[in-house]
């Protein structure tokens, strides 16, 4: 999964975890892991989509697409693998709409 998510760039490597087209239908990486039991695999997806990295020009944090994608990760999570919750609430990071001051409050779930 690793070698395989590397050849993304940083702004499309979320993409490529949350969504391959076979055929006429978009399935998931991240729930078909969840779902067939390869919870090292989905472990690893999840490290990857909340690993913060950047370029010259932005900062990349996959949390906002894994959260388009799969409003209902949390639940999900709880009833099909709750082994992983600890890897998704750890480094999950909530920040604010709103700046003061040039400042953006933000909390950091560990």
């Amino acid at each position: 999964l690793d070698k395989a998510v590397a050849c993304a760039s940083r702004s499309e490597r979320g993409e490529w975890v949350l969504s391959v087209t076979v055929g006429s239908q978009s399935i998931s990486p991240l729930l078909w892991a969840v779902e067939t039991g390869a919870l090292e695999a989905a472990e690893a997806i999840l490290r990857d989509l909340l690993t913060i990295r950047a370029d010259r020009d932005r900062y990349y944090y996959g949390v906002d697409l894994l959260f388009e994608r799969h409003p209902d990760i949390i639940r999900r999570l709880c009833f099909d693998a709750p082994g992983l919750l600890p890897t998704l609430l750890d480094g999950l990071i909530w920040r604010s709409r709103l700046t003061e001051r040039g400042r953006r409050r933000t909390v950091y779930f560990v």
